[in-house]
């Protein structure tokens, strides 16, 4: 059997396990999304993650933004997270530029700020009622491909080791990727920020805002409120830099705030602290033969924006149902391709843009500072700008490429549209089909009978119809008024996208 390079050591497994349809690796919020949506799509999931059973309460991040809060009201999730946080409809950064999360066209109009761990506790519940093997203590050594699966090595938390096969496998398994080490990929990128601590605070003043942001000279400091009474604090100074295993201590928290913002606010009863650095990096590829990256396995970046837990499951809804699909047949595998070619420019974008952040925090000289201020009233007295820069952090305006001579819906976030019957679209998504909108009076090919298809009718009069994929983003779209025209661009795009009519369609090519 001919296998593609890829394995850590060269210890033989004495033991392998029965197949699975699809390997994650990594237990993170990516990693239980994405297995989620397979087990509820049908498939054999094992969902190896290298800590003991439970959910740790050791959490970096603590934004959801609006997009990730879609992807979860399109599985009946996001209601149930918001009631754990507390949203933010305001932002203020560098004690200046307001930006509104309140003006984005989402049913979530907001920031969600909860723990991390409150997301993966979600998640996790999830998973396990849809059947992922959860195998826990499970650390990864190595993995071979051949041209039918991949064989992923692990060492268990008896020390006994195993291999799993499976026909695809996933890593999410965060920025010291293992998964990534045995593919062979390099993690270009550098470090742009040393020494960042974080911490989860009680304070006896409370901020004006929800959260603060400042940056002075060497200093910045963050303050976000949970909601119930603790409050997370970033922060840094250039000119402290001590290696990572350095404890933070409560009056070096202080410090921090008081240089950044003024005041250390009454800080007290310091519950968890962390130290890191921050990098900016990406792999070149998510895709290498039947493995794939998502999340902080594939893409690193400053804390800035709350970007990079919403990434990963931005990748992970991406990933998911075109594993599905290939994997019951229903597509090609060159469907997977566009999984790196429309997530790879995202996580470069993510990188840009809170690498500028971070870099505006930076800025020292009092010529540089005087231009952000500048930049944060500029933000502020052009409405559209800040819109724009909201809509992207959120995820809200990001759109992937469609092919030349697309609808120009296609490749655009759906919104969550209003439908016949008093529903909504990302209600209609929940089954993890397609969704086809259309007039109520239009017949569709095959209608009712597809259970890769759900059928929508517009709650109104539009003519326009649309099949919206099972991650919320148009696939396909049609003005045409002539009905033979509409009804076989209907078809044609129901046998590219979702396999439905495929037979039907071949049957009818014959002479």
């Amino acid at each position: 059997m001919t296998r593609k390079p890829g394995t850590i050591n060269d210890q033989d497994s004495p033991h392998t396990t029965s197949d699975s349809d699809v390997i994650v690796v990594g237990a993170g919020p990516t990693g239980l999304l994405l297995a989620g949506d397979l087990a509820v799509a049908g498939l054999r999931v094992t969902l190896l993650e290298r800590r003991a059973p439970g959910i740790s309460n050791l959490t970096r991040a603590m934004a959801v933004h609006a997009r990730s809060l879609e992807q979860l009201d399109a599985r009946g999730l996001a209601d149930e997270l918001v009631a754990t946080g507390h949203p933010l409809a305001r932002l203020r950064l560098f004690a200046a530029a307001d930006m509104k999360p309140s003006r984005l066209p989402s049913r979530f109009p907001f920031v969600l700020i909860t723990p991390q761990y409150e997301v993966e506790a979600l998640l996790e519940r999830r998973a396990q009622k849809a059947g992922v093997t959860f195998r826990y203590g499970a650390r990864v050594t190595g993995l071979d491909q051949d041209a039918d699966g991949v064989d992923v090595h692990v060492q268990e938390e008896d020390g006994a080791a195993t291999t799993y096969r499976a026909a695809y496998l996933v890593g999410t398994d965060g920025v010291h990727s293992t998964v990534r080490q045995a593919l062979g990929l390099p993690f270009p990128g550098r470090t742009v920020v040393d020494s960042v601590v974080l911490a989860d605070v009680r304070l006896d003043e409370r901020p004006t805002v929800p959260l603060v942001a400042n940056a002075t000279d060497d200093a910045f400091a963050l303050v976000s409120n949970f909601g119930d009474g603790w409050y997370r604090v970033i922060g840094w100074d250039q000119r402290r830099r001590v290696p990572e295993d350095t404890p933070v201590e409560a009056d070096e928290i202080r410090e921090y705030m008081r240089l950044a913002l003024g005041s250390d606010y009454g800080l007290h009863d310091v519950r968890w602290t962390s130290r890191f650095h921050s990098d900016e990096r990406q792999v070149p590829r998510y895709r290498v033969g039947r493995a794939f990256l998502a999340g902080d396995a594939a893409h690193v970046h400053s804390p800035a924006g709350g970007q990079g837990m919403n990434t990963g499951l931005q990748d992970a809804a991406n990933l998911s149902w075109k594993l599905a699909a290939v994997l019951r047949g229903d597509a090609a595998d060159s469907l997977l391709d566009s999984y790196h070619a429309e997530r790879h420019p995202v996580g470069k974008m993510v990188l840009r843009s809170s690498g500028a952040v971070i870099r505006l925090a930076q800025l020292r000289s009092r010529p540089q500072r005087v231009l952000r201020a500048t930049l944060a009233r500029l933000l502020n007295s052009v409405p559209p700008l800040a819109d724009r820069a909201m809509m992207m952090i959120s995820g809200v305006g990001i759109a992937y490429p469609a092919g030349r001579g697309s609808h120009p819906l296609a490749g655009k976030r759906a919104p969550d549209l209003r439908l016949a019957g008093g529903t909504r679209l990302h209600e209609a998504l929940r089954g993890g089909a397609f969704v086809l909108v259309t007039p109520e009076d239009e017949k569709v090919p095959g209608d009712g009978k597809d259970p890769r298809l759900v059928r929508a009718a517009w709650a109104g009069d539009r003519r326009t119809a649309l099949l919206v994929r099972p991650d919320g983003y148009v696939a396909w779209a049609t003005d045409a008024t002539d009905p033979d025209v509409r009804a076989e661009s209907l078809r044609g795009a129901l046998v590219r996208w979702t396999g439905a009519g495929r037979a039907a369609a071949r049957t009818a090519a014959r002479p």
